[in-house]
């Protein structure tokens, strides 16, 4: 008995069923034992109920126990209980429910995202023959299989007695047995092929999937960034509002000062001179005048020397006016993808430049004009105007452009000063104010529409004029510019101070460096071609604190030091004009009319590497990663230094695909990855590189 207690008690307080009792479903019930359930449910409920609250609380279960306990006293209750105890979980399924009853109750509860997701059922095998095919035992069978086969087969002929080979032979139902396991495996071998085809098409199907995810993150990432851009614009329009209101304020203070009294008596040996210019404002207070926005087109003698550093760049540039932010689109796009086409011209691209990857781009061209350009949004920003012929070379650096020209000068603006709205500022502008500004270009087959005349009227700075023929090349750096004229000179020129400080003649240099040296390296050179008169004299510079490199007609590279104004030492390799050049801490690139481009060691003086085209180079340069060229084609070359690679980047990759005929390329800039090359009718094209 107190084994039988033992075992109805549970450490819950909760009586469990005897071990009799267990199986009192599967035997014929009575009503002493339906009486013992009830009372035992009865037990259970007042065990559970009780505690949990007064007498008051427990009164409803109570009752709804005895209701539940006269139910199962109903005789018609408990033939439906012992007929239910009595059938198995199989027969009352398929006595009560149908197959698609089945079917269809299990999708009622299945959310309809589900149901939509649901993948075609194309595939011929089973989960289980999946199953059996991913066992590791199938494989190590199957690649152990032929080994054992190739044992047997040289078994069989080792052996000589031919009595031997019949008892040998295999039975029949052997060969049965193994037939089938082949069999099998070849079945399973299906599987597995079916199951990798399976996880090859879900791959493409999630590569899709990240593709399309991958391109709305580039959108975002796109608007992104021409917001950023349109914040930079207004908070430049904000710091120059804030400018001129300082300068007002600084002028009301200046005029407000008392005007010093002139004694006549102590003045009487002052010539006429000195009272015209006493009686004219003094250089400080010529400086403290407003910003010379009001002073258009003015030549370097009409500013003051110590107001030109404020526009220049290096150690006195405003570390305000460049853009804070780096462009990275372009940094996600695929090599080769074309970023946008312009009509910036109606002739020839002689020259083109731009600051940063969707910064602003000047663009030059042999119908007279230089243009400014938006590349962000892709439209014309305005027309630099006042050189008399075509500029042949554009520099930019940060809101600085520098231009030569076939008339011979030099000319110095100041983008910042452009009355420029870009697409979507609504700064200063009325809610209804929607009015097409003129300066979109809808569509790249047509024209540039005229920019306003007024959007560029107060960048122009001054001009440098000491050439007498046309400037070919020139390089700007802080407050030096060095420029290249057909005069066959060179001039350094002092930005702070406006004037030219140093003229190299690169004929009397060349003869100087020979009889220094004793030998030829350094005289001017035959290049033993033909004169080509399109070739430029002086092809390209570039300076870097006191040193010059100078590309010329004769295929040679000059290295100037410009403390001296000598030549410190000329690579010899080209055998035509030099076109284009550019140099880092070690290697020179250089670019030449013999269709070859070539990397100089600089520590050396010796070619590094060297690259042949089909047609001569116009125009070349590199940045961390790639080398770009104009070849004469209607590609650009694209050299990768990471992997060695060569391939092409433009619109004639696909011109014949497209059924185009794209003109050739002239020019190439790159920075970043970020690729812009001119060509022959006048299209630039900006591309992901």
């Amino acid at each position: 008995m107190a084994g039988s207690s033992g075992r109805d008690a549970s450490p819950s307080g909760i009586p469990a069923v005897p071990a009799e009792e267990d199986s009192i479903l599967g035997t014929a019930l009575s009503t002493k034992n339906i009486e013992a359930f009830g009372r035992k449910v009865t037990t259970t409920a007042n065990h559970l109920i009780g505690p949990f609250g007064d007498a008051g609380t427990g009164a409803p279960y109570q009752s709804a126990l005895t209701e539940l306990h006269k139910e199962l006293r109903r005789p018609t209750i408990q033939r439906r209980v012992f007929t239910f105890a009595q059938a198995s979980p199989s027969e009352i399924v398929r006595s009560k429910l149908s197959t698609s009853e089945i079917q269809y109750r299990a999708l009622s509860f299945v959310p309809d995202e589900l149901l939509a997701n649901i993948p075609e059922n194309d595939n011929v095998y089973s989960l289980f023959q999946g199953f059996q095919a991913t066992l590791p035992g199938i494989h190590s069978e199957n690649r152990k299989g032929p080994r054992r086969r190739s044992s047997r087969g040289q078994k069989l002929l080792g052996t000589t007695d031919d009595a031997s080979e019949i008892e040998e032979l295999p039975s029949i139902g052997k060969l049965k047995r193994g037939k089938r396991e082949l069999s099998h495996r070849l079945e399973m071998l299906g599987v597995r092929k079916n199951m990798a085809s399976s996880e090859i098409r879900e791959i493409d199907n999630k590569i899709a999937n990240l593709n399309t995810m991958r391109k709305i993150v580039l959108d975002r990432l796109a608007a992104l960034e021409h917001d950023e851009a349109l914040m930079e614009h207004d908070i430049l329009n904000i710091d120059h509002q804030l400018e001129d209101l300082q300068e007002e304020l600084d002028d009301a203070a200046a005029l407000s000062l008392p005007t010093p009294k002139i004694d006549v008596a102590d003045d009487t040996d002052m010539s006429e001179t000195n009272l015209m210019n006493a009686s004219f404002m003094s250089e400080s207070i010529y400086e403290k005048l407003p910003s010379p926005k009001a002073r258009k087109h003015k030549t370097i003698s009409d500013f003051p020397m110590t107001s030109l550093a404020p526009f220049l760049g290096g150690p006195n540039e405003d570390a305000g006016e460049g853009r804070k932010s780096i462009p990275i689109l372009h940094e996600h796009f695929e090599p080769g993808l074309s970023i946008r086409d312009l009509q910036a011209h109606n002739d020839m691209i002689t020259a083109l430049d731009f600051d940063v990857p969707f910064g602003t781009m000047v663009t030059a061209a042999l119908d007279d004009t230089v243009r400014v350009w938006d590349l962000n949004a892709g439209r014309c920003m305005g027309l630099l105007e006042g050189h008399h012929a075509s500029v042949r070379c554009v520099q930019v650096e940060d809101n600085i452009v520098a231009t030569g020209s076939m008339d011979a000068s030099i000319r110095l603006w100041d983008l910042s000063r452009a009355q420029y709205f870009p697409q979507g500022n609504r700064i200063n502008k009325d809610d209804g104010d929607d009015e097409d500004d003129g300066l979109a270009i809808e569509n790249p087959d047509d024209l540039p529409p005229p920019p306003p005349a007024s959007s560029m009227q107060d960048c122009p700075l001054f001009s440098l004029e000491a050439h007498v023929g046309e400037v070919t090349a020139l390089y700007l750096r802080g407050d030096t510019l060095v420029s290249g004229s057909a005069d066959k000179t060179l001039r350094q020129w002092d930005l702070e101070k406006g004037r030219c400080v140093q003229t190299l003649d690169v004929l009397w240099a060349a003869a100087q460096a020979s009889a220094t040296m004793g030998s030829g390296d350094g005289q001017w050179r035959q290049t033993g071609r033909l004169p080509d008169a399109s070739a430029d004299f002086v092809g390209a510079l570039q300076c870097f604190d006191a040193a010059l490199a100078c590309g010329t007609a004769d295929g040679m590279v000059r290295l100037w030091d410009l403390r001296s104004g000598q030549v410190h030492r000329s690579l010899v390799g080209h055998t035509g004009p030099v076109t284009c050049l550019q140099f880092d801490d070690v290697h020179m690139v250089t670019g030449s009319l013999d269709r070859s481009i070539r990397i100089w060691d600089l520590r050396t003086g010796s070619i590094y590497d060297a690259f042949a085209y089909e047609n001569p180079i116009t125009s070349m340069q590199f940045d961390s990663r790639r080398i770009v060229a104009a070849a004469g084609e209607d590609v650009v070359k694209v050299y990768d230094k990471t992997d060695g690679r060569h391939w092409d980047c433009g619109a004639g990759v696909n011109a014949e695909e497209e059924g185009r005929n794209p003109t050739i390329v002239e020019r190439v800039r790159i920075k970043d990855g970020y690729l812009t090359e001119g060509r022959k009718d006048g299209v630039v094209g900006v591309w992901a590189c």
